[in-house]
């Protein structure tokens, strides 16, 4: 089992999580977060004054999937969140050690 975590502009997410549902992920955990890379923030002005807006806003997406479906996922994310332009995001995958659902007890894979 693999997590992805996936970082992308907020207006991509829908077609995201369609792309992700596709391939049939079931679940996904949403966050809006703020941040910055290479992008570095933007300037604006408000009333005149100039300012620099150095966190932009993100959505971080979460899936935890079987390895099987790391490759799939991870092609699905690209696709729907590029724009072509700086600042599209970043993914990133990490191994799952254990999964427990709650509700019912189940274990790893029947977890997910």
């Amino acid at each position: 089992m693999r997590k992805i975590e996936a970082i992308v502009k907020p207006h991509k997410l829908d077609e995201v999580k369609e792309a992700l549902s596709s391939i049939g992920v079931q679940g996904m955990t949403i966050t809006e977060v703020k941040g910055f890379g290479r992008q570095k923030g933007h300037k604006e002005i408000y009333r005149g004054a100039e300012y620099i807006v150095d966190f932009l806003p993100k959505i971080k997406i979460e899936v935890e999937v079987a390895s099987d479906l790391v490759e799939p996922a991870l092609e699905k994310i690209i696709v729907a969140a590029r724009t072509g332009t700086i600042g599209d995001g970043k993914i990133f995958v990490t191994p799952v050690d254990k999964v427990v659902r709650i509700r019912t007890g189940e274990k790893d894979a029947d977890a997910i």
